[in-house]
Parts: C-alpha cells; structure tokens; sequence
C-alpha cells in the first residue's frame, strides 16, 4: 500500500474543514492530517489537534496564541497569523493543501502553497474571485494542480474531463436559496434568522447569507471562468432547487453531461483529494425513486440583482472583482450582526463600486490594498447609515 497522503486543512473547524475530516476519518489509511488551522475557534482546534496529531496547528488571531499553546501537549508546532497560515500551506511534507478559509484571507496562504507547487483542493472561492489571474498563472508555472471542491465546479471538472475543445456553455446550477419564492415586499422583512435556514445545505454563515442573496452565485460564475479559462457569455446559470444537479456542461453538438448526487460535501471534497481516483463516500446514495421530480427556472436578477452585479465585476476585471467580495463580507457581517437589513447588502456593494476606479492589471499589493479600501468604505458608509 501506498504511504497516506499528508493534508493541511486551512479552516479546519468550519464547515468544509470539518467534512474533510470526516473523509479522513472514512479512509484513515489514505490520509494523515499534518496541519489544522482556524481563524480564532480555539476550543475547536485544540479538540481537532488532540484528536489527529498534526505536526503543526495555527490561528489566524494572534492574540489566541497563549490560550491555544495553554491547550496543547506535545509537539505540535504552532503557527499564528497569515504568515503562519503561509508557513503551513507551504510545509515540504504536506501533498494536498484544503483551503477552506472564509474570506479574502483564503489567498496569501493559497498561493503559498502554489509556489511551492502542491496540489490544492480550492474550497476558497474568494482566492479566485479576488486574484484569479495571479493565482492560475502562478499554478500554470508551478505545476500545481487546483482541484475545486464546491459542488458546482467539482461538477464541471468532472463532466468537463476530455471535453473542453468541444464547450459550447457552463451551467452553474443553483437552489435558489431560501427566498427563491418570495416576493419583493417579502424579501425586504427577511431577518439574519430566516436568512440561515438553507433549505438543501449545512453551511457556515457567511455563504448560507451569500447563497440567499444569490451573490454566491455570482462568485462561482467569476471562478468558473478562472477555473476553466471560459467566457462570461458562455457561463450560464440555472435555478434547480432540488440541488440534484450539481452543474452541467453543454457541448457543441447539443449533448449535455451533467453531474448528479446528494447534497453532500463530502463528495467533491474527498474527489479534490482522491481525484483521478475515486473511494467510497461516506454520503448517502442519492435514490431516484424517491426523487418526485427535478424542475428548472431562469433566475430572477430583479429580486436577486447581485448575481449580474458579479457579472458585471467579473467582465470589468482587474481590481473591481476584489473589491466587490471585500464589500459583500463587510455587508455580510454588518447583516449578520443586525446593523443591516436583507436589501441593504445589495445597496451597499454597488455604491462601493460606484466609487471604485478599477485597475485594469493589479499586482498582489494593489489587489490587497483595493480589498482594504472597499471594507474600509463599507464600514464608514455602515457606521454612518448610509446603507438605504
């Protein structure tokens, strides 16, 4: 038998993090965890490093350093920061590095671990959206292989395998979120409670908001194009509110391969660890006499208008993709923590992006520096009220 694969997991103690462990957990024999990191969760980390002895454990809060080191024996070496998240995803002995943080945050420490030319299973779709550019050239010239996790692209990398000269579109699938029937008058009295009852998926905060304001939507439609070097006109999106679809290709003598299963995410995790080969998944087999019917509708950007938004920021390109996610997390978090309502969210990014005069070929500082602008502007325009 081969030697197990060694994994770093970035954002170990949310929800993707927490299902990679449960692959491992599933194949014990093919995985051996080397590094665990969160942003401040400490009693959760500290559970997950008595549990898989990594060789190194990190935070991205500084000031957690003394509570974590306070919870741990042994040997494990801890990390703090960005730059001990950099440090991490760049272990010579790690294989795959699962970057699962929430957040701009997600992309030093994803090219960090493309530098050094590791295989990387994206769970972070802010890396692409943000510096997509920079972050696919850099894997071209190191030869590190991104294997996208969320369920859409794991679709399209799969039905897309040997296919990709004869592409005519990319269908993204979508639930359409828990507010996919409500009307207008509906949607401006949804509360931070009603927003986080996704009604197919377990998942954090952050993207269960993104995914009732469809702005999650728009993100995978900026990462399809980095991910598979295709055209906005020809990436489409599709409402399936089963989410048994996953996503689809067409090609351009009018097949479509589309991907079908479960709404787990234990599936595409554990492909982006195993891909080419596949292991028993820990999740249900999806049954299709139960399945009463699949249905399909055009989604409506009137009532959910930050999914053009993305659009539009993807095909302006440059720094304006970045400073459209800096703006949706500080929007998001300001719903969250009730200083927002529901339609607020939408308002705010697009006065952040009125006022933004996008580079067209942004380096890495100037991509950093437009997401602190944008998160800066946005919290003044919070803190003053300006968000009606």
């Amino acid at each position: 038998m081969k030697d197990p694969l060694k994994l770093v997991i970035l954002g170990s103690t949310g929800s993707i993090g927490m299902q990679a462990l449960q692959v491992v957990d599933q194949h014990p024999d093919h995985f051996q965890v080397v590094g665990l990191a969160a942003r401040d969760e400490i009693e959760h980390l500290a559970q997950q490093v008595h549990r898989y002895q990594p060789q190194a454990a990190g935070l991205g809060d500084d000031s957690c350093y003394d509570a974590l080191k306070s919870r741990l024996e042994g040997k494990t070496h801890l990390l703090m920061g960005i730059e001990g998240m950099c440090e991490m995803a760049a272990r010579p002995d790690a294989d795959i590095v699962v970057t699962a943080l929430s957040g701009a945050v997600g992309i030093k420490p994803t090219l960090a671990a493309i530098a050094q030319g590791k295989r990387i299973a994206l769970a972070n779709k802010e890396t692409l959206v943000a510096a997509g550019d920079l972050v696919m050239d850099l894997a071209q010239k190191q030869g590190a292989q991104i294997i996208p996790v969320d369920s859409e692209h794991s679709a399209i990398f799969q039905c897309l395998a040997g296919e990709h000269a004869a592409l005519r579109n990319l269908w993204l699938t979508a639930s359409g979120g828990p507010f996919r029937d409500f009307v207008s008058e509906q949607l401006a009295m949804v509360t931070v409670e009603m927003a986080l009852q996704h009604p197919n998926w377990k998942m954090g905060p952050k993207i269960t908001v993104d995914s009732a304001t469809m702005m999650n939507k728009g993100l995978e439609v900026i990462e399809a194009h980095h991910l598979f070097g295709v055209e906005y006109d020809h990436i489409k999106v599709l409402v399936q509110p089963e989410s048994v679809i996953h996503s689809m290709v067409e090609l351009v003598d009018g097949s479509f391969l589309a991907h079908l299963g479960v709404a787990d995410m234990r599936i595409p995790i554990q492909y982006a660890l195993t891909y080419p080969q596949r292991l028993e998944s820990p999740a249900p087999a999806l049954d299709f006499c139960t399945l009463e019917s699949i249905h399909f509708r055009k989604p409506d950007i009137k009532r959910f208008p930050l999914l053009a938004t993305a659009y539009e920021a993807g095909r302006l390109g440059g720094t304006m993709p970045a400073v459209m996610n800096a703006a949706n997390e500080v929007a998001v978090h300001g719903f969250l923590n009730r200083r927002l309502g529901f339609l607020d969210i939408a308002r705010l990014i697009h006065t952040v992006m009125d006022n933004h005069q996008p580079s067209a070929s942004p380096g890495l500082e100037e991509i950093m520096a437009s997401d602190q602008w944008a998160r800066d502007f946005c919290s003044k325009l919070i803190t003053k009220g300006d968000s009606k």
